[in-house]
Order: structure tokens, then C-alpha cells, then sequence
């Protein structure tokens, strides 16, 4: 079905399936133990079945005091464990306890966006002199790569560990024309979790005819833990000074003005609903805040500092870096009451926050922006890294 973060209305069941864990393996025949509680090993249960009969399973990892939860369908991170000042683990993303809810209807809880994450103003681009026409998913734009995008796709999935860090490599190859998209593109997704409580993610493409690619992930995240309510009291920070406004459809308008004196001034540490509902023409275009941030660094070879967010009860504390020149921050203003999570509590609006390093929305429409274009013979890379820590 076609979902949206403005159409989304389905009632997702939170009942979860029963998975049984299997050992798991390397290429090689290594069998991976399953302790991935803290021990740095992978485990591989069956999570569901698709309609037409693909099995999708979850992978489990650990490292330290964090553990991961990735779903071979969409790559969709289901549960990221951290502790809080007490050391207490909780899963501070959103998401579901079953395979059927993220079919029905997800609101791209924790997927791997692509081919062009964000929107792309009435599913249409042109490169190179030839038109391409997306399908158009979200009123007149096409989001997030269609209506089947990568977030829907089923993935292989191949542990790994070395120099402390543990992770899961995640390849598809997306055909020539899929979704609309030009090229074939093969795509390698590392996420990571390091010795020193980082969840890092790389992303790598090659195409065979130029294409337009912006790939991101869309886990919506809540410090204080999944199911715990409102993250309008965390305290967010991002290195913007300027943000793309948007218009009616929350396509840019291709300006960039400054962020000074609006509500989307986070250059200093402020609460996330201190001036959501303050009547700005952008602010109510997106029912609260759901606009790329121009970041102050632009684009760098390795990641470096754009944001932090903290939790004050927990103490949780989130810092991002990144390699990419915008981040869209959404702030959950479209969960609306009707989807139920892992912990079995229903979400609703303001009840997670997502942090999307990206290229600017809309790109391949809007000369001034940074380019999105990829060739036969370049290499796409991008990395972001989420450090975890208390205060």
C-alpha cells in the first residue's frame, strides 16, 4: 500500500511473532555463538513471511552495554538497546513487534531509505536530457524512493566483526528502472556498533548509467525509551544556520534563509517542543517540525559533529556526525494514534524524533543544491555516526 507521513492511518497490531533463534555463520562455515547481549556475537531468528513467501529473519548484534535489532526486510533497524545514567538498558527506537505491522503500514520506522530519501516535487526529474517520472506517493511527490523503496525490499545480510567492532553488512543490487530510478545500482550498507557505544552506518553505491542517489535512515528515535511518551522536553542541537523552507507540499521553495529568530533555531541546546506550535507559515506547513537543516560543515570526507540531543531523565545523550551536507529533522508530527509499538503502547504525536543526514529534498530539481547525481565509474559514500553517552 502507499504510506505517507501525511496519509499514514493504518492501525498496526503490536502482538509479536515467535522467533526462534538459529546459529548463524560466516561465508566461511564460522559459526557465530549467541550471546549478543554484550558479547559481540550475531543471532539470526525468523521474523516473519512476506505474501509471496520470502522469509524475513532479524539479526541480532552486540557490543558493550548496546544491542541492535536489523530486519532483513527494509533494513529496518526494529530495536537499538542503551543504557541510561543507571545503567538500565531500554530500546529507545520506535518500531513493531511483528513482520505484519511493518507491512500494513509503517511509517518508515527505522528503514534504509533509497533510492532518493525525501521528496522529489511531483515524482519527475530530468538528467542528462531525458525525463524520468517517479511514482508519486506523498499528495503530488514522490517520498523515500516510492512506493516501493528500498525500505520494503528484503536484503541480504552478512555479520561481521573486526578490531572490536561488530556489525552486519547489508547488499542489494536494485535493477535498471525500478521505481523509475535509472541504472542499476549496487548498494552495500554497513551498520556498525563500535567498543565505544557507536552505532555508525556507511553507505556505498556504484550505478552502470547515471542516476540520482540520496540514501538515509529513518529510525525515529525516543531517549527516553520506546513507549514512554511526548520527546518534546529532549534538548536538541544542531549546526545549521540556515534550512530549506518548504511549501504546501514540503517541497523546497530552493531558498535557504537564515534560522535566526524562527523556531528553527537550534544553533544552542533547546527543548524540541519549546516553539513547535508557534504560528510560523513553515512550522504549520509541517505540522510541527519536519525540514532539512542546512549544515554549517557542508560536505566533508569523514564525519564530523552536527547535533546532539539529551534526555534529561534518563540522561541519555546522543551526538551525530556525519559526512552529509543536510539533515532532515522530523519531529513524529504525523503518528497519530492509530499504530501500537513494541512495547505495546500506541503512538502518538511528538512520540519520536528523526534525525536524517541526507542530501537536500528535492535535489535533482534544484540547480542550487548540492548535486545528487552519481556516474558510471564514481563511487557513492556516505557515513554517519550516532555516539552514545549519560549525563
Amino acid at each position: 500500500m502507499t504510506t505517507s507521513r501525511r496519509t499514514l492511518m493504518t492501525a498496526a497490531a503490536a502482538a509479536g511473532l515467535a522467533a526462534t533463534a538459529v546459529a548463524t555463520g560466516t561465508g566461511t562455515g564460522t559459526a557465530y555463538a549467541k550471546d549478543a547481549k554484550g558479547g559481540g556475537r550475531a543471532v539470526k531468528e525468523h521474523f516473519g513471511t512476506l505474501a509471496d513467501g520470502t522469509k524475513v529473519d532479524r539479526w541480532t548484534i552486540g557490543n558493550g552495554r548496546t544491542r541492535l535489532s536489523v530486519l532483513s526486510y527494509g533494513g529496518i533497524v526494529q530495536s537499538l538497546e542503551i543504557p541510561d545514567r543507571h545503567g538500565r538498558l531500554a530500546n529507545v527506537s520506535l518500531g513493531f513487534a511483528d513482520l505484519d505491522s511493518y507491512v500494513a503500514g509503517s511509517p518508515y520506522f527505522g528503514a534504509l531509505i533509497g533510492r532518493y530519501g525525501n521528496r522529489i516535487a511531483n515524482g519527475r526529474f530530468t538528467l542528462d536530457g531525458h525525463a524520468y517520472q517517479l511514482p508519486v506517493n506523498d499528495g503530488p511527490n514522490s517520498l523515500h524512493g516510492g512506493d516501493k523503496g528500498f525500505d520494503k525490499r528484503v536484503w541480504s545480510v552478512e555479520p561481521f566483526e573486526r578490531a572490536g567492532n561488530v556489525g552486519l553488512t547489508l547488499r542489494r543490487v536494485s535493477p535498471d528502472g525500478e521505481m523509475g530510478y535509472p541504472g542499476k545500482l549496487t548498494v552495500r550498507v554497513d551498520y556498525t556498533l563500535t567498543p565505544t557505544s557507536d552505532f555508525r552506518i556507511d553507505y556505498e553505491a556504484t550505478t552502470d548509467k547515471a542516476t540520482v542517489v540520496n540514501l538515509t535512515n529513518h529510525t525515529y528515535y525516543n531517549l527516553g525509551g520506546e513507549g514512554t511518551g511526548s520527546v518534546y522536553d529532549h534538548r536538541l542541537e544542531i549546526a545549521a544556520s540556515r534550512y530549506t523552507p518548504v511549501n504546501k507540499t514540503l517541497i523546497p521553495t530552493g531558498e535557504l534563509p537564515k534560522v535566526a529568530g524562527t523556531p528553527f533555531d537550534f544553533r544552542r541546546p533547546k527543548a524540541i517542543g519549546r516553539d513547535i506550535r508557534e504560528a510560523h507559515q513553515q512550522v504549520l506547513y509541517g505540522q510541527g517540525f519536519d525540514h532539512n537543516f542546512v549544515l554549517d560543515k557542508g560536505i566533508t570526507s569523514r564525519p564530523e559533529h552536527i547535533a546532539t540531543v539529551s534526555e534529561p531523565e534518563s540522561g541519555r545523550v546522543m551526538r551525530i556526525a556525519t559526512t552529509e551536507p543536510g539533515v532532515q529533522f522530523y519531529s513524529g508530527n504525523f503518528l497519530v494514534g492509530t499504530l501500537a509499538g513494541t512495547s505495546g503502547k500506541v503512538y502518538r504525536q511528538g512520540d519520536g524524533f528523526c534525525l536524517e543526514t541526507q542530501h537536500f529534498p528535492d535535489s535533482p530539481n534544484q540547480p542550487g543544491f548540492p548535486s545528487t547525481v552519481l556516474r558510471p565509474g564514481q563511487t557513492y559514500r556516505s557515513t554517519t555516526v550516532h555516539s552514545f553517552s549519560t549525563r
